[in-house]
């Protein structure tokens, strides 16, 4: 069979662009360890309210972890508790949450926080905050009518 030489070259060149991209898919999974998150920790959705941390939603000053406080959230039909948190600036923050009802988006806005809510599964993120000032936190995932009026507030202080 004869192939013209361009077909050759784009052939190779598709080829080499094959192995180059699994090669870096290779070593960023392998090499370096990168792994797509995973909901690991699972959750009884009929009782949140009564699982340690969800049952105390809010700021927790934690001792001996790799970061200085725990922002607990729950969702549910249109809200998010609690509505508004208090975070010192420069402060370590694991912030976990998780969902009664439906599925919940978690956004933080001007920040690269978003997270995925699903009802069973406890969602995990840690950061600082290292300017003062206000963030919102909206839902962005369509969870029914209310969807729009669903939102919370982080006010990052001194």
């Amino acid at each position: 069979m004869h192939m013209h030489k361009f077909e050759k070259i784009w052939l190779t060149f598709g080829i080499s662009a094959l192995v180059v991209f699994l090669t870096v898919v290779g070593v960023s999974a392998f090499y370096l360890g990168n792994k797509p998150p995973s909901c690991l920790t699972t959750i009884n959705v009929d009782k949140v309210d009564q699982t340690k941390p969800f049952n105390k939603p809010g700021l927790h000053k934690v001792e001996g972890k790799d970061w200085d406080y725990e922002l607990v959230y729950v969702a549910q039909a249109f809200s998010y508790n609690p509505i508004k948190v208090e975070v010192p600036v420069g402060a370590k923050v694991k912030v976990i949450a998780t969902t009664k009802d439906v599925v919940h988006g978690f956004e933080i806005a001007g920040t690269n926080i978003n997270m995925m809510l699903e009802p069973g599964y406890v969602s995990e993120y840690t950061t600082t905050f290292d300017k003062t000032g206000e963030y919102l936190i909206v839902c962005n995932e369509y969870c029914g009518a209310g969807h729009h009026l669903m939102s919370s507030m982080i006010e990052v202080v001194k």
